[in-house]
């Protein structure tokens, strides 16, 4: 019997790129998946584009026009970290095309929360300094504070780009479209445990509606665990 094609839609988090999903895509495209991992403006490859004009609307855009111009559907939606409030704002737009949404140790925001609301301390802080500077973009420090070492470290690290901080001071606007998709998980990395993601974890695991998983790494789980999260991707579409 022939194996069922989907399709993915993978979106990064903070100051990666479509980049930081290549060991995960390749093996869902080595299954027969069509896999879409767009990078959003002004980080990663799209870093020259960095500007005072890039909020959240501008990333979540990024994704709704992949998904247009494609002419995707039945679509599985990822999104890591901060990819969560894209993700967030994607289904608001398209969900006639979202079958499947995957929370991947990310935030999952609630109507008219912005990013400053929900972020680390430290991360607040930059963006506030920032601001006061007058400048649109934060530094994206080392993945080291992710628990990434050795030559993960060392790829990761050559790839970050600043990010932008506009993401993180513009509301974002919902309806509750995320919660009519039909298929809906969270998936939490163990030995990070950010208060936020262990919160909406937990949140999930008690809605029927939901399917939660947890697997023993750190906070990058599509390069410490790929195969096990492949595995899951598939199982949730």
């Amino acid at each position: 019997m022939e194996q069922e094609t989907k399709t993915f839609v993978l979106v990064h988090g903070t100051a990666h790129g479509g980049w930081c999903w290549v060991r995960v895509a390749e093996r869902l495209r080595a299954l027969g998946h069509s896999v879409f991992t767009p990078t959003l403006t002004g980080v990663g490859e799209r870093s020259h584009l960095m500007s005072a004009d890039i909020n959240l609307d501008t990333h979540i855009t990024d994704v709704v026009n992949v998904i247009k111009w494609e002419g995707l559907s039945d679509i599985v939606l990822c999104g890591h970290s901060y990819g969560g409030w894209v993700i967030s704002g994607v289904v608001e737009q398209v969900p006639e095309t979202i079958s499947s949404i995957v929370y991947l140790d990310a935030f999952m925001p609630e109507d008219g929360d912005k990013g400053t609301d929900t972020q680390s301390e430290d991360s607040r802080k930059a963006v506030e300094k920032a601001f006061a500077a007058g400048e649109f973009s934060r530094d994206a420090g080392s993945a080291a504070k992710y628990g990434l070492v050795g030559e993960d470290l060392a790829w990761v690290d050559s790839k970050l780009t600043p990010q932008p901080i506009g993401v993180s001071l513009q509301p974002i606007q919902l309806t509750g479209a995320r919660d009519r998709v039909a298929k809906k998980s969270f998936i939490l990395s163990t030995a990070y445990n950010n208060p936020p993601f262990v919160a909406s974890y937990n949140e999930c695991k008690s809605a029927p509606s939901w399917r939660v998983f947890d697997l023993p790494c750190h906070h990058y789980i599509m390069v410490e665990m790929p195969d096990e999260l492949t595995e899951i991707l598939i199982k949730v579409s």
